[in-house]
């Protein structure tokens, strides 16, 4: 992709980078029933592989779902046989994009029949997802990748058009499963983007109410120890929870002297170290707050 302005080139490689790895849509198998088996950790009897590494073998076959609703795959099988995706029973909106993915291995006189919850989504579900829909159906649930994509690679080059100013080159390399192209990856993932930020043609700004007892200025926020104060003055403000120059200036002149044991003379010390460290004037009428 060229030619893009310098610094552009990272930008929107990562960013394409980003939506084809975590969200295009996908097609997983979510959940599996075998007939005779009750828990993941079972064996099947005539069968090479316990029940833990058939759910593995399912969460890895590669499927592409034209429905938008999850489908039912079926397999029933006797031995001897080596069982691969061509074995399944599919209906007709679900493909199998690699046949020759294996699943298991059946001895002499084995059987293996199960049922098979095929789902369209996004990213990764750990078990945790649905779990009481898939409990309730007799179903060992799975973790499921979605992800169409299995790796992108970006690099950034200099790039020079008619002009002498240097621009970007991205260069992109997308791997998937098979179950969508890396063209249409790529266009997916830029239509994603397109749409996340078309709203913002069109934005509104409206003024908000930030309060007026928040303070603008961030002087405001400095702690009262670096007024440098004697101890005496200190402690009566600390005494009366006066903690920072904020809570300082919710106190006129007069209101520092009711401060118990403040006397004129601590008056005096914070006023003059507010002014003369941060250039702020206590007013000298008395206010309403400290009465």
């Amino acid at each position: 992709m060229e030619p893009l302005e310098r610094g552009q080139g990272t930008t929107v490689g990562n960013a394409l980078r980003r939506v084809l790895l975590s969200n295009l849509e996908g097609t997983a198998v979510t959940a599996v029933r075998i007939a005779g088996v009750s828990h993941e950790f079972a064996t099947v009897p005539g069968v090479r592989e316990d029940v833990l590494e058939i759910l593995m073998k399912m969460k890895e076959v590669i499927l592409k779902n034209y429905s938008s609703q999850p489908q039912i795959g079926r397999l029933l099988v006797t031995g001897p046989t080596t069982i691969t995706a061509a074995h399944f029973d599919l209906p007709s909106e679900v493909e199998v994009i690699d046949p020759t993915q294996y699943v298991a291995t059946i001895a002499e006189g084995g059987k293996l029949e199960m049922e098979f919850r095929i789902e369209k989504g996004k990213g990764y579900r750990t078990v945790e997802r649905g779990r009481e829909e898939a409990t309730s159906l007799d179903f060992l649930q799975i973790d499921s990748i979605f992800m169409p994509v299995r790796k992108v690679n970006y690099s950034v080059e200099e790039s020079r058009g008619e002009g002498l100013i240097p621009k970007d080159r991205l260069l992109l390399e997308v791997w998937t499963n098979g179950s969508i192209s890396p063209q249409e990856a790529l266009s997916s993932a830029a239509a994603i983007l397109v749409d996340l930020f078309n709203p913002l043609k069109d934005i509104s700004l409206e003024p908000t109410d930030t309060g007026s007892d928040i303070p603008d200025d961030p002087t405001a926020q400095i702690p009262i120890e670096e007024l440098q104060l004697s101890v005496r003055a200190y402690n009566c403000l600390k005494r009366a929870q006066v903690n920072s120059v904020a809570d300082l200036l919710d106190y006129t002149q007069e209101d520092l002297l009711e401060i118990k044991n403040f006397g004129q003379k601590s008056a005096e010390e914070v006023v003059e170290a507010l002014q003369r460290r941060l250039g702020i004037t206590l007013p000298m009428e008395r206010g309403s707050k400290h009465p």
